[in-house]
């Protein structure tokens, strides 16, 4: 999901600008769709995999480790639900220039806090290297 996000940060979200105003609900319905069926699997397995990587299942793993990747993973759906899916909702119904750049901005959040989760996990792999 890392690196989808950091694509749709750098590439996709600011690209929306060039759509037009005149073919931009098209676009953006079809884009809400066509990437919820796109992410949605990966999403679902980001979700079991870390409830999977808790004590219970892996006690060698420090405790901090399983609720540090938890509550970013938490944070990461929660500006989601909270920033993203309202600004995808009001860009359904009419171009705006302005909930674009909003949306720019606001999804540096989810790439801060996936980056950060992908950087824990890779510290936790180190860890467990002979």
């Amino acid at each position: 999901m890392t690196g989808i996000i950091w694509f749709v940060q750098l590439v996709h979200y600011p690209l929306f600008s060039q759509v037009g105003s005149e073919k931009f609900v098209a676009y953006e319905n079809a884009h809400t769709k066509l990437t919820a069926i796109t992410v949605g699997p990966p999403m679902l397995v980001e979700g079991l995999t870390a409830l999977a990587l808790t004590p219970l299942l892996f006690p060698d793993l420090h405790w901090a480790f399983s609720i540090a990747n938890l509550l970013l993973l938490a944070a990461t759906h929660a500006s989601t639900v909270l920033l993203q899916v309202p600004l995808h909702s009001l860009l359904s119904k009419k171009y705006d220039e302005n909930n674009i750049k909003r949306l720019v901005i606001t999804n540096s959040i989810r790439t801060g806090l996936w980056s950060a989760r992908s950087l824990l996990i890779a510290a936790v792999i180190i860890q467990q290297l002979p």
